[in-house]
């Protein structure tokens, strides 16, 4: 295991360049699944969970070639259904994501239960949901086992717009027969990313970045070049860094497009940026005030499906908003463990009430202080990170094996910017 050290109190200045998206990432390359031919992604992400979920490909058969410079070449020329680790499964939620393209591609596969970040009861119920729509046969004794001939267009609506669930869907329906409608679907920037690549591919899909998705299936795909975008739950950690150091940083190619809901959130809690081309600037003039809703009631910033305020930046926010004058009611109803880390803030000094398991009241500005906490998840862990570079005093992160899940380098990033923060190897 290993540890920050982290010097608080030292505004962030100069230039960042945010890595691939994780989240988009670990579904396209699951649908190098899908083609006989190599797919060659650029902007990989260097992180644990991307790394996992390469060798679970390679245990499936697929070869996977480092090019260099962040670019890999994936050929699942000759895929095979295997037994995946169980304890490689259990690392990371996307182990899910591939039962959608090895049931359309190899007729079938077994999956242990998926693991990922402990945060609440994740279910996978829409998943099974959607390919049993299509013709698959799916059966759970401890281990899940797909299986179809060739799967079948339908009509199928969701029972909730799942992420993955939709990746799955999607992924399996490109080489259905007959034409599949997706409605209910999730919107995200990777679930977009994720149809381009397939388009890309030879798949029909229309209706990309709407809840309502057509798919008609074709009978095989091919290549494909394609580069990842950059991850938006890493562009606004980096904004979350400048503002509560009160310093000024350029975010290249930092995708502001996906971030318009996000923008309007932060705003609320006194926090604003400038788009500049692909670039966000980051002003180390901060209003920092919370904004009431009418009558001056406490506002409550809540998270829901894309384009809504998405559940992974929850923990952000809160960080931003001890630094923020006033009262604000966040409320995650997603997942019921998320609000548990901010006992950590409340170590370093933070001002904030734990209504339920849901929700949060943060009143500020607070004073943050050094202190010796844990990442218990990757969202919380980068958190815990922002609340120390903020702090005055030294922070020591322990288990930040967490972070390095979902975020590249992070502190070789933070040290560009002007942060001490040094790695150390737990004793």
């Amino acid at each position: 295991m290993e540890k920050f050290i982290i010097e608080g109190g030292i505004p962030l200045n100069g230039e960042v360049t945010p890595s691939g998206n994780k989240n988009a990432a670990l579904p396209l390359l699951a649908a190098c699944l899908l083609t006989e031919e190599p797919v060659t992604l650029h902007n990989v992400p260097q992180i644990r969970d991307v790394n996992d979920m390469r060798r679970m490909l390679e245990s499936l058969g697929v070869e996977v070639t480092d090019l260099g410079n962040r670019a890999w070449r994936v050929c699942a020329q000759n895929v095979r259904p295997a037994d995946l680790d169980p304890d490689l499964s259990r690392r990371i939620r996307a182990s899910i994501l591939l039962a959608g393209p090895m049931t359309a591609r190899a007729g079938g596969v077994k999956l242990p239960p998926p693991g990922g970040d402990v945060i609440g009861r994740r279910r996978v119920d829409t998943h099974i949901w959607a390919l049993r729509h299509m013709g698959a046969d799916v059966t759970y004794d401890r281990t899940f086992e797909f299986k179809a001939d060739r799967l079948k267009g339908a009509d199928i609506l969701l029972d909730e717009a799942s992420v993955t669930g939709t990746e799955n869907a999607v992924m399996a329906a490109s080489l259905a027969q007959g034409t599949v409608v997706l409605r209910n679907a999730a919107s995200e920037p990777h679930v977009q990313e994720l149809c381009r690549l397939l388009n890309a591919m030879g798949a029909k899909i229309e209706g990309i970045g709407s809840n309502t998705l057509h798919i008609q299936g074709v009978d095989r795909l091919h290549g494909v070049e394609f580069t990842i975008g950059a991850d938006y739950l890493e562009v606004v950690s980096f904004i979350g860094a400048a503002v509560m150091t009160r310093g000024s940083i350029r975010i290249r190619n930092a995708g502001p497009q996906y971030l318009d809901m996000i923008r309007i959130v932060f705003n609320r809690l006194g926090v604003d940026w400038v788009v500049d081309g692909s670039d966000i600037l980051v002003p180390a003039e901060q209003r920092l005030e919370v904004e009431p809703d009418l009558g001056n009631a406490i506002p409550e910033i809540k998270t829901n499906i894309w384009p809504a305020f998405p559940t992974d930046l929850m923990s952000i926010a809160i960080a931003v908003a001890t630094q923020s004058r006033g009262s604000v009611l966040f409320h995650d109803w997603m997942y019921p463990s998320r609000m548990f880390f901010t006992d950590k803030l409340v170590s370093m000094g933070a001002q904030i009430v734990l209504c339920d398991p849901h929700r949060c009241i943060i009143t500020g500005p607070s004073k943050l202080y050094g202190e010796k906490v844990e990442s218990p998840d990757i969202r919380a862990g980068m958190t815990l990170v922002l609340a120390a570079l903020a702090a005055q005093g030294t922070s020591v992160i322990r288990n930040v094996g967490q972070i390095d899940r979902g975020y590249e380098a992070v502190d070789a990033k933070l040290r560009s910017l002007g942060a001490k923060i040094e790695r150390q190897k737990e004793q």
